[in-house]
């Protein structure tokens, strides 16, 4: 798992936002399919791992009533990865999957003014920063990892991961 937070940490800071998208999308699968690893379905592994661990920086209390607002759930996250790893596209109002959104804006970070543009919904429309995106599910796998690091069972699934050997 280490290898693939690696690689979205590289691409970050290479300005490869589609790799690093691809691959932070791809993360929750894994760690999925780890967690449940009798539940058939991926998108059930998916969404529930999501919202076990990702769920919290997308939710907030808002407004006098600090109403609690949930601005990216396990299923519209879900159906993202769907459209965009399936289609190559952010439009998810075809997706089985989705909950309350119906679209995607990912935005680049702005270097020179440290503005930050994510978890603004307009509409059924999100607005995400991707490298905020992505280092929030690392994070989500960092807690997974360390609340499981003493699971015998999830550690050998991480541990036999693919390798890609550098032959020299």
């Amino acid at each position: 798992m280490e290898n693939l937070i690696n690689s979205i940490k590289q691409s970050l800071e290479n300005r490869n936002w589609y790799a690093a998208l691809t691959l932070a999308l791809t993360l929750p699968d894994i760690a999925g399919k780890i967690e449940y690893p009798t539940q058939r379905s991926s998108r059930n592994r998916y969404c529930e791992w999501f919202d076990n661990y990702i769920l919290d920086y997308y939710t907030a209390k808002v407004g006098p009533e600090k109403t609690e607002i949930i601005f990216l759930s396990g299923r519209d996250c879900y159906a993202l990865r769907c459209a965009y790893l399936h289609e190559g596209n952010s439009e998810i109002t075809g997706q089985s999957a989705r909950d309350v959104l119906d679209d995607f804006q990912f935005v680049a970070p702005i270097e020179k003014n440290s503005i930050v543009l994510h978890n603004n919904r307009i509409h059924d429309k999100l607005q995400l920063q991707v490298d905020i995106f992505c280092n929030d599910i690392i994070n989500g796998i960092n807690n997974w990892v360390a609340t499981n690091s003493d699971d015998g069972r999830k550690l050998e699934q991480l541990n036999n991961f693919l390798t890609i050997y550098e032959i020299k």
